[in-house]
């Protein structure tokens, strides 16, 4: 069972209004993440704090268990929904995140109980990345000690870090490009990255 989690109980702080609900392509970035993943994944959820938002999507809802918790809340409450190995986890502002890329992260992850890749300037991309079950337990610790930073779980878990090289084709330099701030959309919508 392949399961993509969309990441989408963020509050757009910096981008100052709903960045989900931007258009980019003719749909909002949601919606285009959400029909995305939906070609090549069994099941895709959208990860929410409030199971009301974005009523137009028409995807199964995971809310979070622990509220107010960032993505840690969302992975959590996925992982204990999920009934394959694990899931998917991907953020709807990354408007190039291809799911052809995702199923080739899981597939090369192996042992390791995440399976990502590293940003331009070396740092983990921790949301865009698979996530097996044996992560749960460690989610669940940290978000009870407080602790709501992927980059601090990371460092407890065995990592598999896919490269460029080994995705092929399917990397591309916009692939792990997010859009957080008003200029990171005016780029996207001018056509650059």
């Amino acid at each position: 069972m392949r399961t993509a989690v969309i990441l989408a109980g963020g509050e757009s702080r910096r981008m100052q209004r709903d960045k989900l609900a931007l258009l980019f392509g003719g749909q909002s970035l949601l919606s285009s993440a959400v029909r995305r993943f939906s070609g090549l994944f069994d099941q895709v959820w959208l990860s929410v704090n409030d199971p009301g938002k974005y009523s137009d999507i028409k995807a199964p809802r995971v809310v979070d268990v622990y509220k107010g918790c960032g993505p840690m809340g969302g992975l959590h409450a996925a992982l204990a929904e999920a009934a394959g190995d694990g899931v998917f986890l991907v953020a709807a502002d990354l408007p190039y995140a291809d799911p052809r890329a995702a199923l080739k992260i899981m597939a090369l992850t192996g042992d390791a109980d995440v399976g990502l890749m590293t940003d331009s300037q070396g740092r983990y991309e921790p949301l865009f990345a698979y996530y097996k079950k044996s992560v749960l337990p460690h989610a669940e610790s940290a978000l009870k000690d407080g602790q709501y930073k992927l980059s601090r779980l990371l460092e407890q878990l065995r990592l598999r870090c896919v490269t460029p090289a080994e995705l092929g084709n399917l990397w591309s330099d916009r692939l792990l490009l997010n859009i957080n701030y008003p200029q990171d959309y005016e780029k996207l919508i001018a056509g650059g990255s």
